[in-house]
């Protein structure tokens, strides 16, 4: 949600993809003893629509434009049915736990006592022993004392996505009659930072390159979350990104945060580097070779992958399968799904031949794309991964050289 793409280009008549669609053999990945990892991650869609017409949107203003054929909300029997296709499917897998992400649009639209009793009838159903993590994914703009009150009683964890933590930085950020959001998320901001703490999952961040990555660093900071991530804009090989230093702008805000005396935030993306650099198993949307282990669950239903792709082309996402006639299960069969969790064999011939791949991991399976032949490609931002990973790899070794 909120990511700057540019304009997304027309499609093709023909498959889009047919890496991984027809040229990727689930079927001999079985046969090689690569089984499917079951999803353990559940992002539900609540809402279809938001508040906010931010337009580099990656929902509303990329190349699927399948929100407008989705109900606006998530029926009750569409959350019932939810529910117990994700205890039914940590009951055969026997998970230890799951994560609930509810996602939109913008889901506060939905309501808090709906999104309260989603999680605890899910809680409810799963198995004794399984842990239910859940958290939403908000722009902040609907949070008040009273949600948030109700959000921590249902114990809800809450992220903020914003462009950084000043106004001039959320400048595109407005309503559908063109009024700024920014004092609305500042308000949120200082609620979660404040007397709900506990529920403050932390701040979602696009990189934008023309910004300062110091400034925009130190106003996030400001907001005093306990963590961040900065993603990179939803882009690839037929959609480039805005031009751009990414990876100049990542290592710049990396050595802030290195160099701190006192750490005041965990940064995901920079310590899940140094992790995959020592040789430590991790793994981000963008870095490692980690089975991806999540899936979507939309208001009418229908189970996609994640939402990222659908800024490759027209049904990008799409499974054709939903959760009133197919198991979670019968998911992880299909040959996207399944790509992004093979590991190595998913990668181009260019990213297994890198000295970067087990870090790296070929970067975003969405960045990845060129219309007409699929995903089997680095990643759009190869160069700025490689920049970044170098820069932290070579701030690791020259720390520990000195501390040895």
């Amino acid at each position: 949600m909120n990511q700057r793409i540019p304009a997304p280009v027309g499609p093709e008549p023909d498959v889009f993809a047919p890496w991984p669609l027809t040229e990727f053999s689930v079927a001999r990945l079985r046969d090689r003893g690569v089984a499917a990892v079951p999803f353990d991650q559940f992002v539900v869609k609540v809402h279809s629509r938001c508040n906010l017409a931010c337009r580099y949107c990656y929902m509303y203003f990329a190349a699927d434009g399948g929100w407008r054929r989705q109900p606006v909300t998530a029926s009750p029997e569409v959350l019932e049915r939810a529910a117990r296709r994700i205890a039914e499917h940590a009951a055969a897998h026997r998970l230890p736990a799951v994560s609930v992400v509810l996602h939109g649009g913008e889901p506060l639209l939905a309501g808090t006592a709906t999104l309260a009793g989603f999680v605890a009838r899910i809680r409810e159903l799963v198995p004794a022993g399984c842990a239910v993590h859940a958290a939403l994914q908000t722009n902040g703009t609907l949070l008040t004392a009273a949600r948030l009150r109700e959000l921590a009683a249902a114990r809800i964890g809450v992220g903020l996505s914003l462009d950084g933590g000043l106004a001039e930085h959320n400048a595109q950020r407005a309503d559908h009659a063109g009024r700024p959001a920014w004092p609305a998320i500042r308000r949120a901001a200082a609620l979660l930072a404040g007397p709900y703490r506990h529920t403050y999952g932390g701040v979602l961040c696009v990189v934008d390159p023309a910004s300062d990555p110091e400034q925009v660093y130190r106003s996030l900071l400001d907001l005093d979350p306990p963590a961040l991530n900065f993603l990179l804009p939803h882009a690839n090989w037929s959609n480039p990104p805005p031009p751009g230093r990414y990876g100049d702008w990542l290592a710049t805000v990396f050595d802030l945060w290195w160099e701190a005396g006192r750490r005041r935030t965990r940064i995901r993306l920079f310590q899940e580097a140094i992790a995959l650099l020592l040789g430590a198993p991790a793994a981000t949307e963008s870095l490692g070779l980690r089975p991806v282990t999540a899936v979507v669950i939309e208001t009418d239903g229908a189970i996609e992958q994640m939402d990222a792709l659908k800024t490759a082309y027209e049904g990008a996402a799409a499974t054709g399968l939903d959760i009133h006639r197919h198991p979670l299960d019968a998911a992880l069969d299909h040959p996207g799904v399944a790509a992004r969790q093979a590991g190595l064999a998913a990668l181009s011939a260019t990213c297994r031949a890198c000295p970067l791949v087990t870090v790296c991991g070929g970067g975003n399976y969405a960045h990845r794309y060129r219309a007409g032949e699929g995903f089997h490609h680095p990643s759009v931002y190869c160069a700025d991964l490689q920049r970044l990973l170098h820069h932290i790899a070579h701030r690791v070794a020259t720390a520990t050289v000195v501390s040895a």
